[in-house]
């Protein structure tokens, strides 16, 4: 029996499941990471560990001794953060779109987070989420006064805790036997840093982008200029449609598909009652992503994706047959 040390020790071996339907109708191995299995409940925890652990090796922040941690977030990472802060007896002010869900930022309020709900704005308004939290950090004095502008999207360290454990760890779950790599990005950390670790192991494994509908990422990978596609997703967190995060430049991508809603969300309701497995939009869209890659590659190959975090998180919005019909999506019969 293995023994972890609170939550910076949890953050790490989630099992990899196999997606038996999606398995079955593609005659490959379709497995998703069950991110959803980490402490603070998704594949953010990753990240969030790994910019704390920076900041402890470059003097930012000390164990036991006060420190703040901001950050601009659609929710996840500040809930990764918070925790992780708590951990180390640091405080978190997390800036968050007011358009995220309500468990979201029930959550954040919950485990302590100094919670500030901004307008939702594009990348070029200074009202932006990002920006709001930058500027909110040197308010605060900055790192000279012990505190860390987490930075997600373009921090490093997002990447490298990536490389280090979350493709490092599919490498050795799978023996080496994985030949593509579908995820999407928000901050792009997940999909530079596995990328890197696989392509390091084996050039030949695909890792392919999945893109929201609205999101210029698909765009990005095709002709090296964000664009963003027509319409737009239900999906939290992932997508961006007006650069391309830093952590994403000089990621070794092959390819980007775009998954419109539809199709993610007959995915996270197909993981619900047929694997019993409950799942948000971004881990619909990067199963969905994957059985596009699969039937593309021909049956009898193995196509890794990433389960993001779990589908309580968006009860209002992705379970809720008024808010999909008020989309124009589908909606469950179980629902209706």
């Amino acid at each position: 029996m293995t023994i972890a040390e609170g939550f910076w020790g949890a953050v790490k071996d989630t099992p990899l499941i196999r997606l038996h339907r999606a398995s079955e109708a593609t005659g490959c191995e379709i497995l998703g990471k069950a991110e959803f299995m980490n402490p603070g409940g998704s594949v953010k925890d990753r990240a969030a560990l790994g910019i704390l652990q920076d900041a402890v090796e470059r003097g930012v922040l000390t164990p036991g001794k006060p420190g703040t941690v901001v950050e601009g977030t659609a929710g996840n990472t500040g809930i990764g953060l918070a925790l992780a802060a708590n951990a180390r007896g640091w405080k978190s002010v997390i800036v968050v779109p007011e358009t995220q869900s309500r468990e979201k930022l029930d959550f954040l309020r919950m485990i302590g987070a100094d919670l500030r709900l901004v307008p939702a704005k594009p990348y070029a308004d200074p009202g932006n989420y990002v920006h709001v939290s930058r500027r909110l950090a040197e308010e605060l004095g900055g790192e000279a006064a012990g505190v860390l502008y987490a930075n997600q999207f373009d921090n490093p360290a997002n990447g490298r805790a990536h490389e280090q454990t979350t493709g490092l760890e599919i490498w050795q779950q799978t023996g080496g036997r994985v030949d593509a790599f579908t995820c999407a990005c928000g901050t792009g950390g997940t999909l530079a840093g596995v990328a890197r670790a696989l392509k390091a192991r084996n050039d030949k494994i695909r890792i392919v982008l999945a893109d929201p509908e609205g999101s210029g990422l698909d765009a990005w990978v095709k002709t090296g200029t964000v664009k963003a596609s027509a319409g737009s997703s239900v999906t939290e967190g992932i997508g961006q449609a007006a650069r391309a995060p830093g952590n994403l430049q000089g990621a070794p991508i092959d390819e980007s598909m775009t998954i419109p809603d539809t199709e993610a969300l007959e995915q996270v309701f197909s993981l619900l009652i047929d694997e019993g497995i409950s799942v948000g939009g971004s881990a619909g869209l990067n199963v969905a992503a994957a059985i596009r890659v699969a039937r593309a590659m021909g049956p009898g190959h193995t196509v890794v994706t990433v389960l993001c975090d779990g589908g309580a998180r968006y009860q209002s919005k992705l379970f809720n047959p008024a808010f999909l019909r008020e989309k124009g999506l589908p909606t469950p019969p179980w629902l209706d």
